[in-house]
């Protein structure tokens, strides 16, 4: 008989910043009870994943396991930890477990899917104990960039796990709960204390102890009150202690507040409606706030990431809901740019300069806070808890590094465990003891497709190369009727010759068409290769590119 183990599986999270997804197992070898803490997304961009919507954990191992699935938990309502929820639930089925707020976000997006949302179970935090098969887990508050996150406590037989979700230590983050020392001093004094402690990398390089939120009080206020014209503002929707630091400060300053964009209103809906946020200042509609003075109005809005479609970038390319910008308005960026968002953000940046608006970001942090903890921040809950096994997730591959290189140098047993790497968890020491394949899926539109499907590629290879349709039609008897029609999509009209290159293309297409023997006429696939050959020759000689190639041909039947 196989002894029982605790195991621990990355789905994604593990190596990049984003798409969260984190299995435990426990019990016999191959046959372990599972849980799932979160499952998110990441955002595409136009270079790797064009025309894609949204990128998710590729959770074929986990749908293969779903009869032994005991449950789902969601640390908190970002997207990266919650976005996939609604489109894998269908194939997973486990009952899921969050506390209110998160809860409210996930309902609204399983009624948008019409999903069941009886299966979503609303809990307490700790001292409440969710029991899931060998698994008893408790939600601990912690503080982040969103309301009502939390760290789990998961009990099993072999040991104490405490995963931390995002964090950081503040002990007064305008909305939401604080972070409590003394209650992780009582979980990593109960029972045989905690065996592992699997964290937050992101900020593992920022040497600074992290600030609170309320530190963002007086220079937000004491900057929007200095601004002569209007002032807009962006930052994370889901950030609602940010939203409403920004409220506060721009009517201490004077200002009536507006709120622009579709997510930054349902969020703040949802913390009103769930009591997390109380006492935010009063909202414009945007039509009232047409009538009110350019030096008494402050737009927030959403786009914060300089997404085409948010508000921000609306409003940098003209009217918005009949509200615009003008010179001698501000624009403050109150959030600070993910890696990879860069260029959508200057393009915004740069655009509000030309209309004479001045752009103004974090500057160095005086106007935003992150929500996860530094490196003196992690550490100090590396002494709290004192694991004996840490587990560095939430980060890039050199974030998990440096994160294990701290444990190491502290006596703490700790691996880096990348996307797909299953570790035995149950001795004194991280045992890597299997690879699965963990790669990820694309909704393109509204349909969920595998990265080996060949979409995304054959998108990318037309992005880069163009694509040549090419039409012949062939009688019975297998012998062109006329020359092939060639139709250019994405490609240069002419080439170094000087000649139109579709005529071109055709004309070379032309003599092999004469030439060409009967058995390579009468065979689909011999066919499609040497005029996949010719064009892509013709295209190299005369622009320098390999362009894409589709050909259709037409056999005429004998009556």
């Amino acid at each position: 008989m196989k002894k029982n183990r605790l195991i621990y599986l990355p789905l994604g999270g593990a190596g990049e910043i984003g798409m969260n997804a984190y299995v435990y197992g426990y019990g016999p070898e191959g046959a372990e009870r599972l849980i799932l803490v979160d499952l998110g997304v990441t955002f595409p961009d136009m270079d790797t994943s064009p025309g894609i919507d949204l990128i998710l954990p590729d959770i074929g191992w986990l749908e293969a396991n779903a009869a032994r699935l005991e449950a789902i938990f969601i640390t908190h309502g970002h997207e990266d930890h919650l976005g996939a929820l609604a489109h894998y639930w269908p194939r997973l089925k486990a009952p899921v477990h969050l506390r209110k707020f998160t809860g409210r976000l996930a309902e609204l997006k399983f009624e948008e899917a019409g999903l069941p949302t009886e299966v979503l179970h609303i809990h307490l935090p700790r001292p409440e104990v969710v029991e899931a098969g060998p698994f008893r887990v408790q939600f601990v508050p912690v503080s982040h960039s969103i309301p009502e996150s939390s760290a789990l406590v998961i009990d099993t037989p072999a040991g104490r796990i405490v995963h931390t979700g995002d964090f950081k230590l503040d002990g007064s983050p305008v909305v939401g709960e604080a972070f409590d020392p003394q209650v992780w001093h009582e979980i990593a004094q109960e029972g045989a204390g905690v065996k592992v402690l699997t964290c937050d990398s992101t900020n593992v390089f920022s040497p600074h102890p992290g600030r609170s939120e309320t530190s963002l009080a007086v220079p937000l206020t004491e900057f929007i009150a200095a601004q002569t014209g209007m002032v807009v503002a962006t930052t994370f929707a889901s950030n609602v202690a940010r939203l409403k630091t920004l409220a506060e400060a721009a009517t201490a300053a004077g200002r009536q507040v507006c709120l622009l964009g579709r997510a930054m209103k349902r969020m703040t809906a949802a913390a009103i409606e769930t009591g997390v946020l109380v006492g935010f200042p009063a909202i414009l509609q945007p039509e009232e706030a047409q009538k009110v003075a350019r030096n008494r109005l402050m737009l927030i809005v959403t786009g914060s990431q300089g997404e085409r479609r948010a508000a921000s970038a609306q409003l940098s390319r003209g009217k918005y809901l009949g509200l615009e910008m003008k010179e001698g308005d501000t624009f403050l960026f109150s959030s600070k740019t993910i890696p990879g968002n860069e260029r959508g953000v200057i393009r915004i940046m740069n655009a509000y300069s030309e209309i004479g608006v001045e752009v103004v970001d974090d500057r160095g942090g005086l106007y935003h806070v992150s929500g996860h903890a530094n490196r003196p921040d992690l550490e100090a809950v590396h002494d709290l808890v004192r694991p004996q096994i840490l587990i560095p997730m939430h980060g890039e591959h050199r974030h998990m590094r440096e994160h294990a290189k701290i444990a190491s140098a502290k006596g703490i047993a700790s691996e880096v465990a990348t996307n797909g790497t299953m570790l035995d968890l149950t001795g004194n020491f991280p045992e890597v003891v299997e690879f699965i394949e963990a790669g990820r899926s694309y909704l393109d539109g509204s349909v969920l497709i595998g990265a080996m499907d060949g979409v995304v590629r054959d998108r990318l290879r037309m992005a880069m190369g163009g694509h040549v349709l090419v039409t012949v039609i062939v009688d019975e008897d297998d012998l062109p009727l006329g020359d092939a029609w060639v139709e250019l999509m994405g490609l240069a009209a002419q080439g170094r010759s000087g000649a139109a290159l579709d005529e071109q293309i055709e004309a070379e297409l032309a003599e092999f068409l004469e030439r060409a023997d009967a058995k390579v006429i009468a065979s689909d696939e011999k066919l499609d290769e040497a005029i996949r050959r010719i064009v892509r020759q013709v295209t190299m000689e005369e622009i320098g590119k390999k362009p894409e190639v589709t050909l259709v041909v037409s056999r005429l039947l004998a009556d």
